[in-house]
């Protein structure tokens, strides 16, 4: 009689039943679906984080992470998501917000991008930022009062350190992305968020708002009360044109004219902080102009 196969003895957690592994391992895999509403929330730099993942082409910014010097960038060559130079260009440590392999969590992919390139050696480099569970709280390693100084850039020249020996293809690479980058200038106000101007040529120059309230609802309403007003402008030649929804925040933006310098707009931000604020904070209910005027700009809500 033919001996019986003995089953695979199964590596289950310590403790743990098969059933209960099988729950485990489930859960695990419903929570890496699910998308953080605020994936930056808690963290001073949480509107430049925004605007240097989604609408700024080419800019820079340092910070410490557990006493390592760690360079975020917009963009790395090939949409790669970290590397290390060697220590003959510098050994400078690079993570990039916008990554071609990423998970639908960017606070946890910059974690995992974070803790990677601060062990990494030089040449090492990153092609995937998805996160896989690995890595520790996003607060853990940036502090919460950190403010980026962002600088900006009118191309990717950045990419290479000075005197590096670039294969042609790389080279070819980096001219045409060149030729991609729009004019980008943060605008310096003292109001909350982050204020980007862009020119993506076609006659409009843009200014997008990132605002960090909590409450889009409130937002949305305070916007509406004050265009019913004729007053959500930002000076003569101005229009708004609407609003993205984008990691849980609200980014207004404006029509320009893009021969106004963008540092013209620094006392109109200014007043019209000062009105949003105000509107935000009214709980009245809104008239019919308003609604009309909240409708509005629903209708042309952008979720990226």
């Amino acid at each position: 009689m033919a001996k019986k196969k003995r089953k695979k003895q199964e590596d289950l957690p310590e403790g743990m039943t098969r059933r209960q592994a099988k729950l485990a391992a489930r859960a695990k895999e419903r929570e890496a679906l699910q998308k953080d509403p605020r994936p930056f929330g808690g963290l001073a730099a949480e509107a430049d984080l925004i605007a240097m993942q989604e609408f700024v082409p080419s800019a820079s910014a340092k910070l410490e992470v557990d006493g390592t010097e760690v360079t975020l960038v917009t963009v790395l060559p090939g949409a790669g998501a970290a590397l290390v130079r060697e220590e003959a260009q510098g050994g400078e440590r690079l993570v990039a917000l916008q990554a071609a392999s990423h998970s639908q969590n960017p606070g946890r992919d910059l974690a995992y991008a974070l803790q990677w390139v601060v062990g990494a050696k030089p040449g090492e480099s990153l092609q995937s930022t998805a996160a896989d569970g690995s890595q520790p709280e996003l607060s853990s390693l940036i502090d919460a009062a950190w403010t980026p100084q962002v600088t900006t850039y009118p191309d990717f020249n950045w990419w290479f350190a000075e005197g590096e020996d670039v294969p042609a293809q790389l080279r070819q690479a980096m001219t045409q992305a060149n030729d991609a980058v729009w004019p980008s200038a943060q605008v310096e106000a003292e109001v909350p968020g982050a204020v980007w101007w862009v020119n993506p040529g076609g006659g409009k120059a843009h200014i997008r708002w990132i605002r960090t309230e909590d409450n889009e609802a409130k937002m949305l309403a305070a916007l509406a009360r004050i265009a019913a007003k004729g007053e959500l402008v930002l000076g003569e030649g101005t229009k708004f044109a609407g609003a993205f929804r984008t990691h849980g925040v609200v980014v207004p933006v404006w029509d320009l004219d893009p021969e106004v310098a963008p540092e013209s707009y620094k006392d109109a931000l200014e007043n019209l902080n000062a009105k949003i604020e105000a509107e935000y904070a009214n709980d009245a209910q809104l008239n019919a102009d308003e609604r009309k005027q909240l409708d509005n700009i629903k209708s042309r809500q952008v979720t990226i």
